[in-house]
């Protein structure tokens, strides 16, 4: 059998430009396009991975911002608790403070009350003793006060102390009618003539009327002389401030204010009687005649923990009375006048007419010094004693 052998090798023909382009390919399969955009895409990475790098620096330079302002905070507020867990005890304590204060304060409050009512019992108990006792019960309303002389004291020195004598005499009422009246004449002697002779024809509005003329028994009066010693060394102070300090402490400070005064007074200082419940005290001067100074003053300046406050300055006296009288008299130059007839005239043309009659010599009358009619209801008048 022939065997046939044949050549199975391709034939070398010519490569032929058939219009594409040839390129080169890497290793990887990637073309050298594709290597340039995941190398810019790498480097927008790594920028990216910088600015979260930068970002979480600053969170963290943040987080420990506010964590170092939360401790401040916490600690501002743990003195803030302590603060006012201090104000709230304080408080307390003051409050507890002003209640004792004004317990105690209720209680000296509740003892004055007492001692006041037991000196309206001892008043009213004081009362009806002078009442058994016959002692006189009425209310002198207005007295008259006459400067009468100066007393004389040889066992004292001039210039210590002054002495003066005032006659007092009360004034005394008297209780005037309907149709009454009083006529006080100048001349005593008028008014005798006019109570001798009794009756009286009065021409009043051209009706004739017929008045008794009498005289009148006044009222009980008072007289009495009241002796008055001002002190040369003595002076009282009032209105004294109250202030949170011992009392001995203001004893001082009122003695060191007056141990010299603005006004030239004053000197060394004897005593100092201070009252802190009324807020007066006396004080003493050593020298006699000191307190002179101080007569006409009644306002003094008084300094004390940087204020000034004002006192109130008067003289020291003693006040007694002697010679207390009980009178009862005629009124010598005043006549009362009764019967008068109601007429149409007003009351002031009637008193008037009455004046008018009463000035004429021809009618024994004489000057009027005061008249007073009533035509309706009653008037009360006064008279004082001649000096």
């Amino acid at each position: 059998m022939q065997q046939v052998s044949m050549d199975l090798t391709s034939p070398q023909l010519p490569l032929e430009d058939n219009g594409f382009n040839m390129t080169t390919l890497d290793p990887f399969g990637s073309s050298k396009d594709e290597m340039e955009g995941l190398k810019e895409e790498l480097k927008k990475w790594k920028e990216r991975v910088e600015k979260a790098e930068k970002t979480k620096a600053d969170l963290l330079l943040c987080k420990l911002s506010a964590d170092e302002e939360h401790v401040k905070a916490e600690e501002e507020l743990i003195k803030l608790k302590d603060l006012q867990e201090k104000q709230h005890k304080d408080f307390i304590r003051s409050r507890d403070t002003h209640e004792r204060e004004l317990c105690v304060l209720n209680q000296g409050n509740t003892e004055l009350k007492r001692e006041i009512e037991k000196l309206k019992e001892d008043l009213a108990e004081c009362s009806s003793a002078l009442s058994r006792d016959g002692q006189i019960k009425r209310k002198v309303v207005e007295m008259k006060m006459k400067f009468t002389y100066m007393e004389d004291v040889k066992d004292d020195y001039p210039d210590t102390n002054t002495h003066c004598v005032f006659g007092v005499t009360t004034k005394i009422p008297f209780t005037l009618s309907q149709n009454q009246a009083l006529l006080t004449f100048e001349d005593e002697e008028v008014a005798q003539r006019l109570i001798k002779m009794g009756k009286h024809t009065v021409n009043l509005d051209n009706k004739v009327a017929d008045v008794t003329v009498k005289p009148f028994t006044l009222e009980m009066g008072i007289r009495f002389e009241l002796h008055v010693t001002i002190s040369g060394k003595k002076i009282n102070i009032s209105e004294i401030p109250e202030l949170l300090i011992p009392e001995d402490w203001m004893r001082d400070k009122l003695e060191l204010n007056f141990y010299k005064s603005e006004q030239g007074g004053g000197g060394e200082v004897e005593n100092v009687n201070y009252d802190k419940r009324s807020r007066t005290a006396v004080i003493t001067f050593l020298r006699p005649g000191a307190a002179n100074s101080f007569v006409r003053c009644t306002k003094y300046p008084f300094f004390v923990n940087g204020r000034c406050y004002l006192l109130s300055v008067s003289p020291n006296t003693d006040v007694h009375l002697e010679k207390f009288q009980l009178y009862r008299g005629i009124s010598k130059k005043t006549i009362l006048l009764q019967g008068i007839k109601e007429t149409e005239e007003d009351e002031e043309s009637i008193q008037d007419m009455i004046e008018i009659h009463f000035q004429k010599p021809s009618n024994s009358g004489g000057e009027i010094e005061k008249i007073k009619y009533v035509s309706k209801g009653i008037a009360c008048v006064c008279f004082e004693e001649d000096t």
